[in-house]
């Protein structure tokens, strides 16, 4: 099956080896994503929904480059530093997903830097 790498315009050199998103068989893969700006820097640091609206603007940024929307989302995979900010992360993710809501998990676990309140990966079925 062929796949290609989703790398949208103005998109940070990652800071490991891999793609911000893969198109295979009119899905989209997107890596997890974390509230990085272009230095690979965390941004909003201390503010989980900020940083969530990041996240979930770079998220939708892959997913408009493959061709697709936020509505074509269908599973998100949260992972959060401190349930503290369990809500704050849910208010800015319903804003995203207002109708029928992608089926999900959330866990709590350490992340890559530790300024980062939240990382997000998400599988999206591009309508054909």
């Amino acid at each position: 099956m062929p796949k290609i790498a989703i790398i949208p315009d103005k998109t940070h050199k990652p800071i490991a080896p891999f793609s911000p998103g893969t198109l295979a068989d009119g899905v989209v893969y997107v890596s997890g994503t974390l509230p990085f700006d272009q230095n690979n820097d965390v941004v909003h640091i201390g503010d989980a929904g900020a940083q969530t609206r990041h996240v979930l603007e770079t998220i939708k940024s892959v997913i408009e480059a493959a061709g697709g929307s936020m509505d074509d989302v269908t599973m998100n995979h949260i992972f959060i530093t401190d349930w503290a900010n369990y809500q704050a992360v849910n208010s800015v993710y319903a804003e995203y997903f207002p109708g029928e809501k992608p089926a999900r998990y959330c866990i709590q676990c350490g992340l890559v830097k530790p300024d980062a309140l939240i990382e997000i990966a998400s599988v999206a079925h591009i309508r054909k």
